[in-house]
């Protein structure tokens, strides 16, 4: 009898034991995924939809103006502006110094077609930033201003500006940004040639001559830089460039605070290493130097900054603080990057020979 009991336990046992087996079998047969894995992914939001950005669009687009120069009573150039700040007696407007540094007289028109005359506060060209203010009672919107140093290449970026002329005013194009950091060299001044370099945004949202000192803006419609210049070259499109926000309102707050552009001077002639090499008189010494890029100094101005570290004529400066100086335009920024009465590390070739100099920088209102 107790045989009998063992064996029928031992059946039921048995059966449990097969069964389980072919449910976990069944499980793992039908659904493998949620026995042997286990996902997890993480969604981001973002601003843009199919339906465009119109939204963003709308909340900048009454902040922008076109900005007229004139000479005399004549018209001389059109760009672009927008408001950026309001005051006790009006509104503070960014655009591009280069937009109104000919002119001696500027005016600008909102969108509901009012035209006001403006002042220009101040103006620095190697920012290529202006300053204008306009008086006025009236109500005006004033642009939201975002952060350029959290912008990510790839992000959606439009402009709003007056390509051509003021027939295509408040144009918006749309792109993405195409990189950051990009250094460009530009022509300052009455130069002809670059002799100065920018580090700016790029984006390949469609930008002309008139978008100059135009919103360049994110998705959220917030200013995010500045449209400074276009690339223009036989077979290249689609590339744009803009002065980022951040650095532009620091130079415009200095500018409102009616402090005068003071650049650290050194207090030479140069000529870029390029053109000198085709120089009669310098071709012997830039061929026995070695040296392929950089600038030679031309002559040294008497008790300058530049004799008291004692650099000489016939130098050739290589790099300043380590950054390699490839020409003027460059020499010029990395100079710029020091405030006057600073230090600054020269290294330059003479007679061959790589020597490594400090320079106390001056000032006498010059740029180099």
């Amino acid at each position: 009898m107790i045989n009998e009991n063992k064996k029928s336990k031992m059946v039921v046992y048995l059966l449990v034991f097969f069964i389980g087996c072919l449910a976990m079998y069944a499980v793992v047969y039908y659904f493998p995924v949620v026995v042997t894995e286990s996902i997890t992914r993480t969604e981001k939001d973002v601003t843009v939809t199919e339906n465009g950005i119109a939204d963003a669009v709308e909340k900048v687009m009454d902040a922008v103006v076109v900005v007229s120069t004139y000479q005399d009573d004549t018209h001389y150039a059109s760009g672009t502006g927008f408001v950026y700040q309001k005051n006790d007696n009006g509104y503070y407007i960014l655009t591009n110094c280069h937009v109104v540094s000919a002119g001696n007289k500027v005016t600008v028109m909102f969108t509901d077609g009012t035209i006001i005359e403006t002042t220009v506060l101040g103006m620095d060209e190697y920012s290529d930033i202006a300053v204008l203010e306009v008086k006025t009672k009236k109500e005006i919107d004033v642009a939201s201003i975002g952060k350029s140093d959290e912008v990510r290449v790839g992000d959606t970026v439009f402009t709003v500006g007056a390509p051509v002329n003021s027939a295509y005013s408040w144009t918006v194009t749309r792109g993405i940004v195409s990189g950051k950091d990009r250094i460009v060299e530009v022509a300052v001044g009455n130069s002809r040639s670059n002799n100065y370099i920018m580090k700016v945004l790029q984006t390949d949202a469609a930008i002309n001559s008139g978008n100059s000192g135009g919103p360049l803006c994110n998705s959220n419609g917030e200013v995010i830089g500045i449209n400074s210049m276009k690339l223009v070259s036989s077979g290249v499109e689609g590339i744009g460039f803009a002065i980022p926000i951040n650095e532009a309102i620091e130079e415009a707050n200095r500018l409102l605070r009616g402090e005068e552009t003071e650049h650290p001077y050194m207090g030479v002639a140069m000529l870029d290493l390029s053109t000198a090499y085709y120089s009669v008189k310098y071709y012997d010494l830039i061929k026995s130097s070695g040296v392929t890029s950089g600038v030679i100094i031309q002559s040294v101005e008497k008790d300058s900054a530049a004799e008291n570290a004692g650099i000489k004529e016939g130098d050739i400066i290589v790099a300043l603080d380590d950054n390699d100086v490839k020409n003027t335009a460059y020499l010029r920024y990395y100079l710029f990057q020091h405030e006057v009465g600073e230090n600054m590390k020269v290294t330059l070739y003479r007679d061959g020979k790589k020597i490594d100099l400090t320079i106390k920088l001056g000032t006498n209102k010059q740029t180099t």
